[in-house]
């Protein structure tokens, strides 16, 4: 049998020209233009009514901009400024007179913190023991005679009252020197040589010491030691943490020479145990 050719196909159907189906896809392009068109009007419609009246920008605009932008990411302060600011208003230098042994005064320095709203001072024993007269003088330049209300021989802490306190009584806030390691930023904030309310920054170097106090005093056990700077005057200050928070109450210093001056090595009651002499909790 022969293939039958195939057959040939089928005209399509002549479509009228009203007909919908070949006006719609005109009609959906001038419809989308005609949207475009106006998104693009009322677009610069706006921008028109929010630059109406100003001036182009200049070089002076841009660079103001510029400087504005890295202000903003200029670092806060470093943490030594808060922890200063925290605990300065709490700082109390003691100066004491001594009479020796021929009946000619001598006086002495050091430094105190004020713990608690009584006004109660916490300091070196050593730094008031034996006095004759102690004078205390608080942050905002008053001056007070003062008394030993308690005294910790084997912790080396006296707890001083002041005859008139301040008027603007800022107690230290107190922190838990059990939350210390040793790299912990650790500041010691006061009189050393008499040159009042200077701090010195440094790491707690070390945890648990024993210390024995020059001149026959007590073995100290339990410290914290410390790389930040400690010298005369130094002593019965405050050891504070970043946050400001007092730590531990500074004793003395290491120095295998003679001079009475640091060299890396300082340490400091824990204020848990120096506050327990004021009748204060734990921290």
């Amino acid at each position: 049998m022969f293939d039958r050719p195939p057959a040939p196909p089928e005209p399509a159907p002549d479509v009228p020209e009203g007909s919908p189906s070949r006006a719609r896809q005109p009609l959906q392009g001038a419809v989308l233009v005609l949207v475009g068109g106006a998104l693009a009007l009322t677009a610069l419609l706006v921008f028109q009514a929010v630059t109406a009246g100003q001036a182009p920008l200049s070089t002076s605009d841009v660079d103001q901009a510029i400087a504005s932008a890295l202000a903003s990411q200029t670092p806060g302060p470093a943490l030594s400024e808060a922890a200063y600011a925290a605990v300065r208003p709490s700082l109390v230098q003691v100066q004491v007179e001594r009479r020796g042994t021929t009946g000619s005064t001598t006086g002495g320095l050091g430094s105190g913190v004020i713990v608690d709203s009584d006004g109660d001072v916490l300091t070196s024993l050593h730094v008031v023991a034996d006095a004759t007269a102690i004078q205390l003088t608080f942050a905002d330049g008053t001056s007070s005679p003062a008394q030993i209300q308690t005294s910790v021989t084997d912790q080396d802490i006296a707890v001083l009252v002041a005859t008139q306190l301040p008027a603007d009584l800022v107690p230290a806030t107190l922190g838990n020197p059990a939350s210390v390691q040793v790299g912990s930023d650790a500041y010691v904030v006061g009189n050393p040589f008499g040159i009042t309310g200077s701090l010195s920054a440094g790491v707690v170097s070390g945890l648990d010491r024993s210390f024995q106090l020059p001149d026959g005093g007590p073995l100290l056990h339990g410290l914290i030691q410390v790389d930040a700077a400690v010298n005369p005057g130094n002593s019965g200050g405050p050891l504070v943490d970043r946050a400001g928070r007092v730590i531990g109450i500074v004793t003395g210093l290491v120095n295998p020479t003679s001079q009475d001056v640091f060299i890396g090595i300082g340490f400091a009651v824990p204020i848990d145990v120096a506050g327990g002499a004021a009748g204060l909790p734990p921290y």
